[in-house]
């Protein structure tokens, strides 16, 4: 096997970090297993990231990040704050075949024993919150959506998105369409609009 230059970049690392965790688990992947993909030694990993759980917390963040990305160019495009709670929802659900949401999901489980995990896990979970706050503040403030608690109302919808979330990807007893009615139902509740306009 040819071995790859030393300097390989931390980005190069995490995004090989990314890919052995999707489809191991954080649980399972070793520092080794990232070296092997990348055909470096595992000195090199953590001369870079010093430890396991610190890789391991950065390519959390770095898949994420991507995700918040999205989130702030879709929200930047949004009509007003009904259509940004809207596009928030959408992207908040999961999508296609990306490594997100299963990331997400196996990192709650890591960050159960893992401090690094759960501190990187809880401050992009409450980026994702801020997004639909503001969105439901402003909202509430043009006099387009009726609701007393902006903050609970976020973190409500939040918490079914990530339950419901579970139950199409884990238990897979849910489709991401009955996902989608539900958290639009929701979202019409606590902000009081027509459900059509989350749809």
């Amino acid at each position: 096997m040819t071995r790859r230059s030393v300097e390989v970049r931390r980005e190069e690392i995490l995004a090989a970090a990314e890919a052995e965790v999707a489809g191991r688990g954080f649980a399972r992947t070793r520092v080794s297993d990232v070296a092997a993909a990348l055909g470096v030694s595992s000195a090199l990993i953590f001369y870079h990231f010093g430890t396991k759980e610190r890789l391991f917390a950065e390519a959390l963040e770095y898949a994420v990040n991507r995700d918040l990305a999205r989130l702030d160019a879709t929200v930047a495009r949004a009509a007003d704050p009904i259509d940004g709670v809207r596009r928030i929802l959408a992207l908040y659900s999961p999508q296609g075949a990306g490594n997100g949401w299963t990331l997400w999901v196996d990192a709650w489980a890591e960050s159960l024993r893992e401090k690094q995990m759960r501190a990187t896990s809880r401050r992009l979970d409450v980026r994702w919150k801020d997004a639909l706050v503001t969105q439901i503040a402003l909202g509430v403030e043009q006099g387009i959506m009726t609701c007393d608690d902006p903050e609970g109302a976020a973190w409500r919808l939040s918490a079914l998105l990530d339950g419901l979330a579970v139950q199409v990807m884990v238990h897979r007893s849910l489709t991401k369409k009955q996902l989608a009615a539900w958290a639009a139902l929701a979202a019409s509740r606590e902000l009081g609009v027509d459900v059509a306009t989350l749809s």
